[in-house]
């Protein structure tokens, strides 16, 4: 595990006072979306099957996922005790599911395999920081802040796996930016959608469009420049191109401007 565990969370501190709704309902679906750490972890454990290091890295990354989802069920509960996370997390399961049992890459290869980990822990890193920063909740900056910290130092171990394999792969630059270019598009899959559906809503009817359109409303609006410079950085790193040039600037810049104009668009849509 990590460094740190539930008991490290200073629970008592939780401040009703100052929750905002809006990040309640994420903070659930996000919840969900972690507590599948464990079903990821064994379908990379199939993957690398005869590389038993790296199971070893998988297993400890997926028991520190599972935690994440753990710390924000707890943090959901107290700002909204109606909150059922394992009733929520049956409606996910049940309704989002993919084939974890296989051994075989989406992405091709196991150094693609790396590359598409690392753009996840670029999303869940910069999500969380900017999560954190928009929260005025005590408690839950705290959460955010430990898994920020967890997501980061994951990407480092992917990155350094990746680096590992790419010995035997030999995939190009242009090779790992389709794979991290398309990996950036599944994020609009139906699982953030169907996790915030599921944590949210115990009647309705399942519509993708709509619960993708309020998910990313609200995930949007929490991010700043700052936040979408470092994830560009990293981006970049990953694929092995340079992360602090001006093509990181330029990248950076248009990312945000595609951002705004999304988060924008959202707000103007019916919640």
């Amino acid at each position: 595990m990590g460094s740190w565990g539930l008991d490290d969370i200073p629970w008592d501190r939780f401040d009703r006072s100052k929750l905002d709704p809006e990040l309640v309902r994420i903070v659930k679906a996000a919840s969900l979306v972690e507590q599948n750490g464990a079903a990821y972890a064994q379908h990379l454990c199939l993957v690398f099957g005869d590389d038993p290091a790296f199971q070893q890295i998988a297993r400890r990354w997926g028991d520190e996922e599972v935690q994440h989802g753990q710390a924000l069920a707890r943090w959901a509960k107290l700002a909204d005790p109606e909150f059922d996370f394992a009733a929520a997390c049956a409606r996910f399961r049940a309704g989002y599911q993919i084939d974890f049992d296989t051994d075989r890459s989406r992405r091709g290869s196991r150094a693609g395999e790396m590359v598409a980990r690392c753009i996840v822990e670029i999303g869940t890193s910069s999500y969380y920081t900017a999560l954190r920063d928009a929260a005025e909740e005590p408690v839950l900056r705290e959460i955010c802040r430990h898994i920020a910290a967890d997501e980061l130092r994951h990407y480092r171990l992917f990155y350094k796996n990746l680096n590992r394999y790419l010995q035997r792969d030999r995939i190009g630059r242009m090779g790992r930016l389709r794979i991290a270019v398309g990996r950036v598009a599944e994020s609009e899959d139906d699982e953030l959608a169907y996790a915030y559906y599921a944590a949210n809503e115990r009647d309705a009817t399942y519509d993708r469009r709509h619960y993708t359109r309020a998910y990313a409303r609200r995930a949007f609006a929490l991010y700043r420049p700052h936040h979408v410079e470092r994830g560009i950085a990293m981006l970049l790193k990953a694929v092995g191109l340079t992360p602090n040039g001006r093509l990181s600037i330029i990248m950076s810049r248009l990312a945000w401007r595609l951002m705004r104009y999304r988060a924008a668009s959202l707000a103007r849509s019916p919640a």
